[in-house]
Parts: structure tokens; C-alpha cells; sequence
């Protein structure tokens, strides 16, 4: 069931907490408890540093209402889709998010690549073959799966500037983790039309480097 969908769409508050499995935004003095993928939450900004979460709102009489956060909507869009097929639910569909950005799940679609989908934690082989087959033909933000406009296989998504940004600076030396959060506090600064090197630049400042 994915009753109370649109309750909440969009965060952006204060990193309070992070868990293992979740982390507490503030809202103006509102404190949502968001369940994130373990990807998502080693990208979150700094404790007390602003972030934008995307949302996807839940609810199932066995939980009751639930709020999945995503960095990025594409990502929002691939857990929805996920769990439109046959057997996966949110923590595995946060499992296969945490393996393949949506980019790479479109390309894993598309090469029928179902050991790619099965890396995921909580996916099996038969499951991983149910997600190649039946994501065929679904569109992450504006993009199909699995297809090219012209009905042959879709190459994987071209990087974003933000994504480009990253791997500069793990190329520079800096640690994954770190080169997430400060490219997407400087995406959240600048707006996601910011380019590659104007976040290169805003994320050296602030690595003070």
C-alpha cells in the first residue's frame, strides 16, 4: 500500500541526527525522523549543516506513516518504481539504490544485467530478474528504462555536473564520503543547474584547500 503519498514531498532543515538506518531533520523546531538508504546518509551534510530531502510518504497499517529521504528526485522516482514491482518493498529497493544510482539501474535494465541488481542486500537472483524484467519500458524523470527513443537498449545516463564534481575531487585525494557532502552542500547553495566546475571551486573553499 502506498496510502499518504504527497503528504510530505520535499525537506529542508538542519541535520540533527544520523543513524544507521535514518536520520532526524529539524524543521523549524520540527524534528522528522526520515528512513535513508546507507548511500543517502553518507552523503547527508554536516550535523547542523542544511540539507534538501527529497521525500517519499508512506503508510501501511503495520508501520504507519513513513518518511523515505533521497538527495537527489531521480532517486525518489527509482524507489517508487522499484517497489511497483512484484515482491520489493522499501528496504529493498533502498538496498538496490544503495548499489546503483538511478543512472546505473537504468543501464543494468538495459543490459539485462541482473547481477548488478542482485549486489543489493535483501535481492535475490530470482527477484533481481523480476526488476530487469518488469522496470523495462518505466521512466526515471523523464528518462525510459531499458529503451532508447528509438527502441533499441538505452546507454547509461551521462554523469551529472554534481556526479562529475565528486569524482574530481576523489581524484584530487579526498575521501568519498567527504567529497559527497560538500559537492551537494554546494548544490544545495548554488541550485542543481550549478556546473561541474563552479561546484569544484565552492567545495575546495569549503575543504579549505
Amino acid at each position: 500500500m502506498h496510502g499518504g503519498r504527497g503528504v510530505i514531498g520535499r525537506l529542508r532543515g538542519l541535520v540533527a541526527e544520523v543513524g544507521e538506518e535514518d536520520a532526524l531533520i529539524d524543521v523549524g523546531g520540527v524534528g522528522y525522523v526520515v528512513r535513508c538508504g546507507a548511500r543517502t546518509l553518507g552523503r547527508l551534510p554536516a550535523l547542523g549543516d542544511e540539507a534538501l530531502i527529497h521525500v517519499e510518504t508512506q503508510w501501511t497499517e503495520a508501520a504507519g506513516l513513513r518518511l523515505y529521504g533521497f538527495l537527489a528526485r531521480e532517486e525518489r522516482q527509482a524507489f517508487v518504481l522499484l517497489q511497483g514491482v512484484q515482491g520489493v518493498g522499501p528496504k529493498a529497493a533502498l538496498g538496490v539504490l544503495d548499489v546503483l544510482s538511478p543512472g546505473e539501474l537504468a543501464g543494468a535494465v538495459a543490459r539485462e544485467d541482473k547481477a548488478a541488481v542482485g549486489r543489493a542486500n535483501g535481492v535475490g537472483p530470482k527477484l533481481a530478474q523480476r526488476i530487469v524484467v518488469e522496470l523495462k519500458d518505466k521512466a526515471i524523470g523523464g528518462v525510459t528504462l531499458g529503451a532508447s527513443p528509438g527502441g533499441g537498449p538505452m546507454a547509461p545516463a551521462p554523469p551529472s555536473a554534481a556526479g562529475e564534481a565528486v569524482a574530481a575531487l576523489i581524484g584530487l585525494g579526498v575521501a568519498e564520503v567527504s567529497a559527497r557532502r560538500v559537492v551537494d552542500q554546494a548544490t544545495l547553495r548554488l541550485g542543481e543547474d550549478a556546473d561541474e566546475a563552479t561546484l569544484i571551486k565552492a567545495a575546495l573553499r569549503e575543504l579549505g584547500r
